[in-house]
């Protein structure tokens, strides 16, 4: 009996986001009790990978936000191949209005924090933030909704996620490089050239790739990109189809997917999600950065979203979601601002400072948490479940 409650929660879709809420409330306690010097301890504890006294040496904490991170970007990008040869952003005409409420739900966010911190360039590189997405956390709370809203509208929020992910690995990309060193960089082609020609060949066995790829996470790392984006880069190497007609691609995808959902990226919310309440105040909360980053979530994401949505639909430049209503787009642009894993990801890259750093969390923590109950209230009340709606037949 234990056995498969345990194994329908799993199944279920909303167990992703539901064990990033566990980790997240775990992450709240430990961090305010007895155990948070133990706890910042193991974080901070340095764990090396050397040779002859030369290879890495860092905290566990970047460990796991450039080492396990990669992973998880690894499996974005075997999600954003599948989806651009054969899934929902193969064809152009149904990327457009999702494609456009993601740009929204990224720009927008972004100006308000600006407007917050401007002033201030101790916290103004932390503008992108807000301007991500949770799709794990998002489409959790979307399946806690059942049956009370159409698939398309699902289909819309994870296209919009999806690429509101491709932003936000651009971003990543282009503004949060440090220090470049480009012998390491022209070192890390040597992998890259080496999975194309694996690709053209259709590999069956994708081991060769991932050590190729472990290779090139090194070179990168040490060329002062984010070495998170070699995930990326080594999926679009994985073949879609190998020379008898399998997929590489999918089993991959398939076999990575638990890992990640259930191990890897609770272990990550775990590790950054701690905000310390001593001392707080307030004041603390109505600190730019803080406030910056929770209405940028709250507000940035409905404005962005739903405004771009409604504009489109207006113009006739694109359809809504099939059955959807308006008070539904709203729940769904509500649920965008759910940043989660992604917005404390990106303010690691961000802030080196830890207190800073503990107002990012308080931030991202309070902006999700307000977005996740006003898209899941807006969603549950604006269509009656299939019992309601049979009932009152």
């Amino acid at each position: 009996m234990l056995l498969r409650a345990i194994d329908r929660f799993f199944r279920h879709e909303a167990s992703g986001g539901l064990l990033l809420m566990a980790a997240a409330l775990a992450a709240l306690i430990v961090a305010n009790s007895g155990l948070a010097g133990t706890y910042e301890g193991v974080l901070n504890s340095i764990f090396s990978v050397t040779l002859n006294g030369s290879g890495l040496e860092k905290p566990l904490i970047l460990w796991i936000n450039d080492g396990l991170m990669a992973v998880f970007f690894f499996l974005i990008g075997l999600e954003l191949k599948r989806e651009l040869l054969e899934g929902k952003l193969k064809n152009p005409a149904d990327v457009v209005l999702p494609g456009m409420a993601a740009v929204g739900g990224m720009v927008v966010p972004a100006l308000i924090f600006l407007g917050f911190n401007w002033g201030n360039p101790a916290t103004a590189s932390g503008w992108a933030i807000p301007a991500a997405t949770d799709i794990a956390f998002a489409l959790g709370v979307l399946a806690l909704v059942g049956d009370r809203v159409p698939s398309s509208l699902k289909v819309f929020l994870l296209t919009l996620a999806i690429l509101d992910d491709i932003g936000a690995i651009l971003i990543i990309a282009l503004f949060y490089t440090a220090e470049l060193k480009i012998d390491y960089l022209l070192m890390a082609l040597v992998p890259v050239l080496a999975m194309f020609w694996l690709n053209k060949r259709r590999v069956h066995r994708v081991a060769p790739i991932l050590f190729l790829g472990v290779i090139m996470w090194v070179l990168v790392l040490k060329s002062g990109v984010h070495a998170t984006l070699a995930g990326v880069i080594t999926a679009f190497f994985i073949p879609l189809k190998d020379k008898w007609g399998k997929s590489p691609l999918h089993s991959l995808e398939h076999a990575l997917t638990p890992y990640v959902l259930f191990l890897i990226v609770p272990i990550f919310a775990f590790a950054n999600a701690g905000v310390v309440l001593t001392g707080l105040s307030l004041a603390d909360l109505a600190a730019p950065l803080p406030l910056g980053i929770a209405l940028g979530l709250v507000l940035g994401k409905q404005i962005g979203v739903f405004g771009v949505t409604w504009l489109m639909v207006k113009l006739r430049l694109a359809q809504p979601p099939a059955g959807a209503n308006w008070a539904q787009i709203y729940g769904v642009a509500c649920l965008a601002g759910i940043g989660f894993t992604m917005s404390l990801f990106i303010g690691s890259l961000s802030f080196a400072d830890p207190e800073l750093m503990n107002h990012v969390r308080l931030g991202v923590l309070l902006g999700s948490l307000v977005s996740g109950v006003l898209g899941f209230a807006a969603l549950r009340l604006s269509t009656p479940s299939s019992e309601d709606a049979a009932q009152a037949a």
